[in-house]
């Protein structure tokens, strides 16, 4: 079962972050078609949030597809969104790692390792169109 955080630097509303975390399991193949996301109760136990805010990301996933109430029972995911190149992700999370390693050991912050990286992902997103 995927356990939500919340990041309050982000930017990003709380119910868009739980959302995307939804969709970021799904499509690295951490939740399945037939699984159950936490109850809104336990979510909001866990974060300290508003109830509302966990139903309006649910309701989100409801009208994306990915997932559905069963009212009394709780919401369960019906879609998947992995594909193909699932078979690739473990050498790629490997090779991530040891980047990540070596990042941390030339003294990068976490802060850091995530603005080069972002700005690395952009500028080679950009290059592929250009």
């Amino acid at each position: 079962m995927i356990e939500f955080h919340l990041d309050g630097r982000s930017g990003v509303s709380p119910y868009l972050q739980l959302v995307q975390q939804v969709r970021q399991a799904l499509r690295l193949g951490l939740l399945r078609e037939g699984d159950q996301l936490p109850t809104v109760k336990d979510v909001v136990a866990r974060l300290a949030i508003n109830p509302n805010t966990v139903l309006k990301a649910y309701r989100e996933l409801e009208h994306e597809g990915l997932a559905a109430a069963r009212p009394g029972i709780g919401t369960f995911v019906t879609k998947t969104l992995t594909d193909a190149s699932l078979a690739a992700h473990g050498p790629l999370r490997r090779d991530l790692q040891r980047w990540l390693a070596k990042a941390r050991r030339a003294g990068l912050d976490e802060e850091s390792i995530e603005a080069l990286f972002m700005t690395t992902f952009r500028t080679a997103a950009q290059e592929d169109i250009a």
